[in-house]
């Protein structure tokens, strides 16, 4: 199923209606450079891949932090209110609508690059609703990144956001992004051919952030927690996932490398099966950088433990 629903056109517009708050004009800074904060890794990457030489593109959310619980310090608003452009994915951070009200700049361009995704429903502890330390309530999955297919929607609307911030190098702006698109489009592909033949469509993964992934390659996720890596399955839940994947005769329990893998680990002891590292890139290690990935290495990755367990 094709879930790219939104034409260029429509990313424009969407970008566009964010953008009233003022960019009649260039909002670039004294150095000759947009100044562009970005929320967390998949928003910065895309990012610098768009701006190439014509930003300072950072990430408030340090490398090896979880971002769902993340909150913003009085540094990071600072930088906040003085940035040209920010950008961020929508939903998983919860903080951004107020910090961006807070830190009001009326001459700043303001990216939701997952605006106008057709976005699914999360996955919750059964009777129980997600919500942020605001209090909003999460009932979409924010992972759209997670797609590579998606992932170009979120890369145009970044460049969108730039042209509009800095008309001036709109040119490379849209040879950059283009030139990064036909890498997603080739991962892509490459996700779709892989899948396509596997012997299994069920895997067991620690939090429920391959939702876009598993949908887009006709695979079914079986999430432990939920939309949040943090929450606590009951043991129920437990029950039922360790008898799915007796039944499926799953043989590989996916964590990620932010997050305690206790749970998973439990469970693969319990079915005898093994782990292996599924990384729902919401930020890098220190070992991940020492190693030189970024989203295309890290997805490739992804996809090549998948293809293991799947063929098992």
């Amino acid at each position: 199923m094709n879930m790219l629903k939104v034409t260029k056109s429509l990313i424009v517009a969407s970008v566009s209606t964010i953008l009233l708050a003022g960019c009649a004009s260039s909002t670039v800074s004294s150095d000759g450079k947009l100044d562009v904060v970005t929320s967390f890794y998949p928003m910065y990457e895309f990012t610098k891949q768009v701006a190439g030489e014509h930003a300072n593109v950072i990430a408030l959310i340090p490398a090896g932090s979880e971002p769902h619980d993340w909150e913003p310090s009085a540094k990071d608003m600072k930088k906040v209110k003085e940035a040209d452009v920010f950008i961020y994915n929508g939903i998983v951070e919860g903080w951004a609508e107020q910090a961006l009200q807070s830190a009001a700049n009326a001459k700043r361009v303001v990216v939701e690059a997952s605006k106008g995704i057709d976005l699914i429903e999360g996955m919750h502890e059964e009777g129980e609703e997600e919500e942020d330390a605001h209090g909003h309530s999460h009932d979409l999955d924010p992972h759209v990144w997670l797609s590579p297919l998606l992932a170009q929607h979120e890369v145009e609307a970044i460049a969108q956001g730039l042209i509009a911030a800095d008309p001036m190098h709109k040119d490379d702006y849209r040879k950059n992004a283009d030139t990064y698109i036909a890498k997603l489009k080739e991962l892509d592909v490459t996700f779709r051919n892989t899948l396509a033949t596997v012997q299994h469509k069920e895997f067991v993964t620690q939090h429920a952030a391959f939702g876009y992934l598993a949908k887009e390659y006709g695979l079914m996720q079986v999430p432990i927690a939920g939309l949040s890596p943090e929450e606590e399955p009951a043991p129920d839940k437990m029950a039922d996932i360790i008898q799915f994947a007796k039944e499926k005769q799953v043989k590989t329990i996916f964590f990620e490398t932010l997050v305690d893998p206790k749970v998973a680990t439990t469970i693969a002891k319990e079915i005898n099966a093994r782990t292996d590292v599924l990384n729902p890139l919401e930020g890098l290690t220190a070992e991940d950088k020492k190693n030189n990935l970024d989203y295309i290495s890290v997805m490739t990755n992804n996809l090549q433990a998948l293809k293991k367990a799947l063929n098992e």
